[in-house]
């Protein structure tokens, strides 16, 4: 299992560096690119590559997907047998203001990598979604064979596009292509736009913090760890076409690909989320109560029996343990 050179897209993000860390861990060569765009502090980004670097299997490399030939030319230098495309432009309100930014790096950049890819082969190729995917539907929980037509957000839009475009490419050159749908995904090194990590900010400034929909939000909130560990067992499951594992498997009948739920299967509503953040600060919350924001949606819920069918049940962190490991990290870093 060791000796193997995996190429990861977004080694800079935050669920991008912590997959990489689990596979440097775990025997792998990872080559990392990313672009360090300024769509977030990107000394947050620098001190997650520098922090990979301090391994020497693992090479970072600065660039945006939608750069030509940059893709193919490290798949041509490199050979990986597993390719894990996790960078892409991020956030469900950005995309009602910079939607360009979203064609660019979630569309074009994905393209050029599937052209990589059909250049040359990787074993497997696992890419992220999400369950923004899921839009209107009022369904729940969410499965992965649901019809997913009604996206609420440009960003959900682009993602449901990736989904099809990995499909095609991997129907026309059998590629084994394996998409994720997360949930909800917060932990230590998290994205300063997530809401976690603004609530944590504001609360310990003194500050209020904004809470949609009047707190009846629900998201199954799902802790970094656990969803990494649901990526590394994938790793070793390629799709194969003709060999689904059940009736609710989401596997192709024309193609190796399928998509998987990676959550919690457990929903929170946005009110007991702020109560565990009150409980690992020690501090209470001022809030500020809105209406809910364009293209949100009111609640998520991931169906995960087809992930525990392929790879077993996965680690459960429980919410409390969880926001604190993300407490104890914030007051580290910005201590």
């Amino acid at each position: 299992m060791t000796g193997r050179t995996a190429l990861v897209t977004g080694t800079a993000g935050f669920i991008g560096y912590h997959t990489a860390r689990r596979l440097l861990d775990d025997g792998f060569r990872v080559i990392g690119l990313d672009a360090m765009t300024d769509y977030y502090d990107v000394s947050l980004k620098q001190r997650r590559h520098q922090r990979l670097m301090q391994s020497e299997s693992f090479s970072a490399v600065e660039a945006r997907l939608e750069e030509p030939g940059r893709l193919e030319s490290l798949l041509e230098e490199h050979a990986p047998e597993i390719v894990i495309h996790l960078a892409a432009q991020a956030g469900v309100r950005y995309s009602i203001d910079a939607p360009e930014s979203y064609v660019e790096a979630n569309l074009i950049g994905t393209f050029r990598l599937l052209e990589a890819a059909r250049a040359h082969p990787p074993q497997h190729m696992l890419m992220a979604s999400t369950s923004s995917v899921y839009g209107a539907n009022e369904q729940m929980p969410y499965g992965e064979t649901d019809r997913t037509a009604h996206q609420m957000s440009f960003y959900a839009a682009t993602k449901a596009a990736n989904e099809a475009m990995a499909h095609s490419y991997a129907h026309l050159y059998e590629l084994p292509i394996t998409m994720f749908r997360f949930f909800t995904v917060y932990g230590p090194w998290g994205r300063p736009d997530m809401a976690l990590f603004k609530f944590v900010k504001a609360i310990r400034a003194g500050e209020a913090i904004d809470v949609y929909n009047h707190g009846r939000m629900k998201r199954d909130f799902t802790f970094i760890a656990d969803l990494v560990e649901g990526i590394r067992r994938l790793v070793d499951c390629p799709p194969a076409q003709g060999a689904p594992v059940g009736e609710a498997d989401s596997l192709s009948p024309v193609a190796p690909w399928r998509v998987v739920n990676i959550g919690n299967a457990a929903p929170v509503e946005l009110g007991a989320f702020i109560e565990a953040i009150e409980a690992a600060l020690g501090q209470r919350a001022e809030k500020n109560m809105m209406e809910m924001q364009p293209g949100d949606v009111p609640a998520t819920w991931a169906d995960t029996r087809l992930l525990t069918e392929l790879v077993g049940a996965l680690p459960q962190t429980s919410l409390e343990e969880g926001v604190k490991a993300f407490v104890d990290w914030y007051d580290r870093h910005y201590a």
